[in-house]
């Protein structure tokens, strides 16, 4: 009854009312404390200095906003998917919760509208609305507890950007993926697999590393050769863009000559 009668009052009224508003048109709420949204929108190239010299900017809501999506999308894919195993869960959870896929969904949403930024379009800023959204539910984690943003996260946000069926069909052969890279862009791939130590003979366990012209840039571990080199694989698509991934392979080739 509270919120039935503070909605049009902070919506419409007060210095904050634009923040309110924000919050209620994204979400679907009016927050308890909008400061914390405030700070969600701040990016690290405008950041604020304060006299003692530290910068304010929506970093540590970044980390905390990282760490909660990915405990709301385990619970939210453990109850959609009860016969699928651990890889499985763990390399969609892994799409979901990328960096490419969070940007994509904060500009489906309109959050790129409000993120207060400086700076060029370079790689550095390529993700910056992904950082706000893992802001935003840090923000929404402390204000409203974590029954509330698994709920906003699986009810409001899932249900209306994400299409499960399409990420599950998209690709899945990292490993082919990586060989095509380095055969055209002239790099020597090598996954180097062996049953990780202390498993069982019953049950192996495989470890996999893969060398980008004898560079360590990935690993993975599965229940079976293939599946650790294909997780392997996709950890280095994880951590770097084809774009970066040469470019940083350039850098070394240049300074070993």
């Amino acid at each position: 009854m509270i919120d039935f009668l503070l909605r049009p009052l902070r919506r419409n009224f007060g210095r904050d009312r634009a923040y309110y508003k924000m919050v209620d048109d994204l979400f679907g709420f009016i927050p308890h404390n909008v400061e914390l949204y405030k700070l969600a929108l701040i990016h690290k190239s405008a950041s604020l200095v304060l006299e003692d010299g530290r910068s304010i900017n929506n970093e540590r809501l970044e980390y905390l906003g990282d760490a909660v999506i990915e405990a709301v999308t385990s619970d939210y894919l453990f109850i959609e998917y009860p016969d699928r195993d651990e890889g499985f869960m763990t390399q969609l959870r892994s799409k979901i919760v990328s960096r490419q896929s969070l940007n994509a969904l904060a500009v489906k949403l309109g959050l790129d509208r409000y993120v207060i930024s400086n700076g060029g379009a370079g790689i550095a800023q390529k993700h910056i609305y992904g950082d706000a959204f893992e802001a935003m539910m840090g923000a929404v984690y402390l204000d409203q507890g974590y029954d509330f943003v698994n709920r906003l996260l699986i009810n409001r946000i899932y249900y209306r950007c994400l299409n499960l069926e399409e990420l599950t069909e998209s690709e899945t052969d990292f490993k082919s993926r990586l060989i095509e890279w380095g055969q055209k862009n002239r790099h020597r791939i090598v996954f180097q697999t062996e049953t990780e130590k202390g498993s069982s003979a019953n049950h192996p366990i495989f470890y996999s590393k893969v060398l980008v012209d004898d560079m360590e840039v990935g690993h993975g571990a599965g229940d079976s050769k293939k599946e650790a080199e294909q997780h392997a694989a996709f950890s280095v698509s994880q951590v770097l863009t084809d774009e970066q991934c040469a470019s940083l392979l350039d850098k070394i080739d240049r300074l070993s000559h």
